[in-house]
């Protein structure tokens, strides 16, 4: 588990929704902080991951084994 800087719960949420206010959240952090994202959408399984890779920011890691889904995301890419 990571330490984060947010917590954005979107439960009940579905696509486009949760990624739309995931990116409003995002902008509006500093490069290196985190987000803790819980979702209960079977597509944020799929996009979530995109939306990091295309957006440029490192997905540390994800949960979605069970519900609710977790995803910890740092803004900017890993330079570790």
């Amino acid at each position: 588990m990571f330490d984060t800087d947010q917590i954005l719960d979107v439960c009940g949420l579905f696509c486009p929704e949760p990624l739309i206010m995931v990116r409003k959240i995002v902008r509006n952090m500093k490069d290196g902080q985190t987000l803790l994202i819980i979702t209960d959408d079977l597509a944020t399984v799929r996009y979530i991951p995109y939306f990091c890779h295309f957006m440029k920011h490192t997905l540390l890691e994800k949960k979605v084994d069970y519900l609710p889904y977790h995803f910890f995301l740092k803004k900017g890419i890993n330079k570790s």
